[in-house]
């Protein structure tokens, strides 16, 4: 059994939530598009059209752990450029989606410090960069983001996007 494959069946047997996505763990990269996929879309949304924007939201990220703005006010059907600058002095991330997986993945990224991403709900950036996540919002409710680097979750970097009707 390959590295590959020992850390797929131990995300899936520690972090069900995760386990459409455990065949893809390794150190170089990492695989969250199940949470755009088997029914998750319609709770958290599914990756934006960039010419559909329909506006721009700015977000930074600090060495504060905090997200700002924390709290970002979107009606359901809206089309959500964030862009993301990370203000701070190391990495920081913000993943959109639902908390109890944002929570099983800042778990895994414990046992694997150095993973790589590269998924659309989620922008991964080094100290002074700039970025963007562009995010459609399907349906009302409260959807979660957070950074889940080890330590930043915990020490309060969580935010919500309230979806309106």
């Amino acid at each position: 059994m390959n590295k590959k494959q020992i850390l797929g069946l131990i995300a899936a047997g520690i972090f069900p939530v995760m386990a459409l996505a455990a065949g893809n763990h390794d150190m170089k990269g990492h695989d969250m598009s199940g949470m755009q996929k088997e029914g998750h879309s319609s709770a958290i949304g599914k990756p934006g059209i960039p010419a559909q924007v329909t506006r721009t939201v700015e977000v930074i990220m600090d060495d504060n752990m905090r997200f700002t703005p924390a709290n970002i006010n979107v009606k359901a059907g809206e089309t959500i450029r964030f862009f993301v600058k990370n203000a701070g002095k190391v990495q920081h991330e913000m993943v959109l989606g639902e908390l109890k997986e944002l929570k099983a993945h800042a778990e895994m990224m414990r046992s694997m410090p150095n993973m790589q991403h590269d998924e659309p709900n989620m922008i991964n950036l080094k100290p002074g960069q700039r970025g963007g996540i562009v995010w459609q919002f399907t349906q009302a409710g409260m959807v979660d983001f957070a950074c889940t680097i080890p330590g930043h979750m915990e020490s309060g970097m969580v935010g919500k996007v309230a979806v309106a009707q």
